[in-house]
């Protein structure tokens, strides 16, 4: 089954039912503080701002916060890929620029796996040659750049600008007693815009926060273009608390890979990632804790070598042989 469409389809749904709740007073809250009556979930950034900026442990916060670890200790970013509204109103650059066909503002220039014409080269052309290798050209392209991608991983991971935003946000909640972020968040701006509109048309309110509100948001969406890879807090926090993830990673099954099987370079699953994680060489590309779950890699590879465990395959013991003077060593 192709996710691409369901990971829209999802957030919509999302941002359907807690405008429906806002229409009819249900009061499910929106992705920054959701619930139902008595039981509320926090974001967990607004969260650890807001104890900070009240130098006060809040139970719901605290309850929080726990619950958004285990989650993400469980699924790492798949919130990012499955739930989160920003990818899905980011589509509103294709009006405004035809530049890229990225389906998130993750920066990376991926182009999604059905409009990438070398993973059609792969898995058109070249499918009744599975032996066939890439040419000079298409392995650069595929991978993202034309020279070490190790010295560029390594550069990403030096100069992540996401963990420096994420210290002053929950910094600058402690100096000004408030959780300046959540100002402007996209999540936050893409709800406000729902109740602001919905105020505007059901009560005749008019303010200043009709026009600055969707203003904001549009800003952020046109102008900050990587602001996934690039600015949000929240998926810094996702990024490091995920590097405890060990459930849903991608696997390669080296008996269908056409690099290991067949020895012929592919880089399908690294070209088509919106993160820019290389499965088949995870030291040339983005960590693993970066991983949303989106199922990209799974579905572009041409010899359908990668999936998505619950938990990893545990690694078979070396065979063994017994010699003549009773020693035992390792198999070829």
């Amino acid at each position: 089954m192709n996710t691409k469409r369901l990971r829209t389809i999802i957030p919509l749904a999302v941002i359907g039912v807690i405008g429906v709740g806002f229409a009819t007073h249900v009061g499910v809250g929106t992705l920054s503080a959701i619930g139902w009556q008595d039981i509320s979930l926090l974001c967990p950034l607004g969260a650890l701002a807001t104890m900070i900026a009240t130098k006060t442990l809040l139970p719901r916060a605290v309850i929080s916060v726990v619950i958004a670890l285990a989650l993400i200790l469980l699924f790492a970013r798949a919130f990012c890929g499955w739930v989160c509204p920003v990818p899905v109103v980011s589509k509103i650059r294709g009006i405004f620029s035809k530049k890229t066909s990225n389906t998130d503002m993750t920066g990376t220039g991926v182009l999604p796996a059905e409009d990438n014409p070398l993973v059609k080269a792969v898995k058109g052309s070249k499918a009744g040659d599975a032996s066939a290798p890439l040419t000079a050209d298409e392995q650069a392209a595929l991978s993202g750049c034309s020279h070490n991608c190790s010295s560029c991983a390594e550069k990403r991971a030096t100069l992540d600008s996401r963990h420096v935003i994420l210290g002053g946000s929950l910094l600058s909640a402690a100096v000004f007693g408030f959780p300046v972020f959540c100002l402007i968040c996209p999540i936050g701006l893409t709800f406000a815009t729902i109740v602001l509109v919905m105020r505007l048309f059901a009560f005749g309110d008019v303010a200043w926060g009709v026009i600055l509100v969707p203003a904001l948001l549009l800003a952020e969406v046109v102008f900050f273009r990587k602001w996934c890879s690039k600015f949000c807090p929240i998926s810094a926090l996702m990024s490091l608390v995920g590097k405890a993830n060990r459930t849903f990673v991608p696997a390669i099954d080296n008996a269908k890979c056409r690099e290991s099987a067949q020895g012929t370079s592919c880089e399908v699953c690294a070209a088509v990632c919106p993160q820019g994680i290389n499965v088949r060489h995870p030291e040339a590309g983005m960590s693993f804790s970066e991983c949303t779950k989106c199922r990209a890699c799974v579905e572009a590879c041409p010899t359908q070598a990668i999936t998505m465990p619950f938990l990893p395959k545990k690694a078979a013991a070396p065979a063994t042989v017994v010699v003549e003077d009773d020693e035992t060593v390792p198999a070829a």
